[in-house]
């Protein structure tokens, strides 16, 4: 998303941990930015920053953990933070999943789906089950879903892909205080 969109200055997601307090942390940087450039936008990923909050052994209905709201945490942390140091903030807190849900397709979108839906109705007419639809070199294809969801898909803090959002965002590498 922060690649897609060039507006993000920090990203924070689950494999790179953060402090938000401290010489290093999120907050120093934070107040930084704001005064060199008058605001800033902070991505949070699901999971993210989840050892600043309270431990939960709570589960969904799938038997997987269910993750506390680090974006509220932060939301109300920034702005004591900012009260405390005399911080002007005219802070906004967005929760995307309404506005995803909520997007119209374009014509491409409607197209695709249109197709995987077509191409489900064959395999289910074909008696395959367990398969999912996806796009491969211009081929409609299965892929058996256990292959889908076989091992969690987690972004390399040592990847390109991870280089690229510190390069693009000009955010810290690393913000916390203490090297592990």
């Amino acid at each position: 998303t922060a690649l897609a969109s060039n507006d993000v200055n920090y990203v924070l997601i689950p494999e790179v941990p953060f402090d938000i307090e401290g010489p290093n942390g999120l907050w120093e940087n934070l107040k930084e930015r704001l005064a060199r450039r008058h605001h800033a936008v902070i991505l949070v990923a699901e999971g993210a920053g989840q050892n600043h909050l309270k431990a939960s052994n709570a589960v969904d209905a799938s038997g997987n953990k269910i993750l506390n709201d680090i974006g509220v945490f932060l939301k109300n942390r920034i702005a004591e933070l900012a009260k405390r140091d005399g911080v002007t903030l005219n802070l906004k807190y967005i929760d995307p999943s309404y506005i995803i849900r909520g997007s119209e397709a374009n014509p491409n979108d409607s197209i695709y789906c249109s197709r995987l839906g077509a191409n489900a109705v064959h395999a289910a007419m074909c008696g395959k089950t367990g398969v999912l639809m996806s796009m491969l070199h211009d081929r409609y294809v299965h892929i058996p879903i256990m292959l889908s969801i076989g091992k969690r898909n987690v972004v390399d803090p040592e990847g390109d892909l991870w280089r690229d959002v510190i390069i693009q965002t000009g955010q810290p590498a690393l913000m916390v205080n203490k090297q592990p």
